[in-house]
Parts: C-alpha cells; structure tokens; sequence
C-alpha cells in the first residue's frame, strides 16, 4: 500500500511539472541558452536604411503638396518645415545605404532626389552623375538631373536631358517639360539673374517641344496606349 501510494505521489508530481511548464506557466532552465540572431550584412543594412529613406521621401513628398495648397502662410512655412525635416532625414538614410553598398544606383539617385528638394543642387548632380555611371540609361536619374539643371539655369544641360528622355522615355519628359515651363513662368515674373535674351529662347525652345511632343504623342506605344483608353 505504502508502494502504490509513493508511486501515486511520483507520478502526479510528474504530471504536475509537465503541465506547468506546457502551459507557458514555468520558468525555462537557466542552463538552456537563448537563440541567437546572426548579424545583419552590409547589404542587409542597406536595404533596410534604403527601405526607410523611401517612407521618410515619400511622407515629404505629401507634406510638400500640402503645403503647397495651404492658404495660411503660417500653416504653409510649417508644413514646408516638416517636409525640410523629412528630406533631410531621408537623405542620411540613403547617404548611409551608399555608404555600404556603393554600386546601389537606387539609393544614389535618391541622395540626388533628396539633395534637390533641399536646395543642394550641386550634391544633387554629383549623386546623379553616380547614378548614371553605373547605369547609364537610368530614365529617373536623367529626369531628376534634368530638374537640377533647371534649379541651376542650365538652361543648355536641361535641354539635353529632355531630348535624351523624349527618345527613350516620353512620360518623363512630359514630366520634364511641365517643370520647365513652370521655369519660365517663374522667371517671367522675376528673371533672378536670368537676362531676357535668354528666358525668351528659351521659352520658345520649351513651346516648340510642347507642340512637337502634342503631334507626335499617337506615335509612340505610350501615345497609342493612351489613344485606345
């Protein structure tokens, strides 16, 4: 009787421990080591810097459009202020990504990116020009440089970037278009050291572009997708 009692005892102290410990209510033994985590590679890391360098451009982006529409001025200087942050963050990010992994075209064109939308125009087209030398038929890095060169008034250099993107890529050059013509809407309004010689020809060069691109848009496969829509 003694026996059957101490085996009873035995095995409910057993099943007693096993529950405690399948129920998550007991403690794991010291002795067991935690798992470890294998370190994140260079690439790794400029994935992750590049990933979020494309949230923090894309929050300043919406922050820029709306302060774009703001009315209060007040408002607008605020919110302009929050996009400048936001930029500035971002280009750390990409910055860091380039840092280890050089050959990144990606991230270089977004130190460009954002280096522009900061005023930076000239680090904007050194990053380009990095962009580009390693993939030289890179549409975006071509555009964007285009509008660094507009930022610049070089006038000649933006020029050359739009014939280059409306032989290859016409949706970008559209792009490209629009912001020269809102150039020299700007600088018919204050020509900032741009003598009027050159505005004119140079507005008459972008009007000729424009009914150029108009005439010829059902020509390409963009123009003739958009016809059948």
């Amino acid at each position: 009787m003694r026996n059957r009692l101490t085996s009873m005892a035995l095995v409910l102290l057993l099943t007693a421990t096993c529950t405690a410990f399948g129920a998550g209510g007991g403690q794991m033994p010291s002795s067991m080591p935690a798992p470890s985590r294998a370190p994140a590679t260079p690439e790794d890391q400029a994935r992750n810097d590049y990933n979020d360098g494309v949230r923090l451009v894309e929050k300043a982006d919406r922050l820029s459009a709306d302060a774009s529409r703001q009315v209060d001025e007040r408002k607008q200087s605020k919110t302009r202020s929050k996009a400048g942050q936001a930029y500035a963050a971002a280009l750390k990010k990409f910055v860091h990504a380039t840092q280890l992994q050089p050959s990144n075209y990606h991230a270089w064109n977004y130190v460009g990116y954002t280096s522009r939308k900061m005023g930076r125009y000239e680090d904007a087209l050194a990053a380009y020009d990095r962009a580009l030398g390693l993939k030289p038929d890179y549409a975006e890095a071509i555009e964007y440089r285009g509008h660094a060169y507009l930022g610049l008034d070089r006038l000649s250099d933006a020029k050359a970037a739009y014939l280059a993107l409306f032989a290859s890529h016409r949706q970008l050059a559209s792009t490209l278009l629009a912001a020269m013509q809102a150039w020299v809407g700007e600088h018919r309004s204050n020509a900032a050291g741009v003598d009027t010689a050159t505005l004119e020809s140079f507005a008459t060069w972008v009007s000729e572009r424009s009914t150029i691109a108009s005439q010829t848009a059902s020509l390409t496969r963009e123009g003739a997708a958009s016809a059948w829509r």
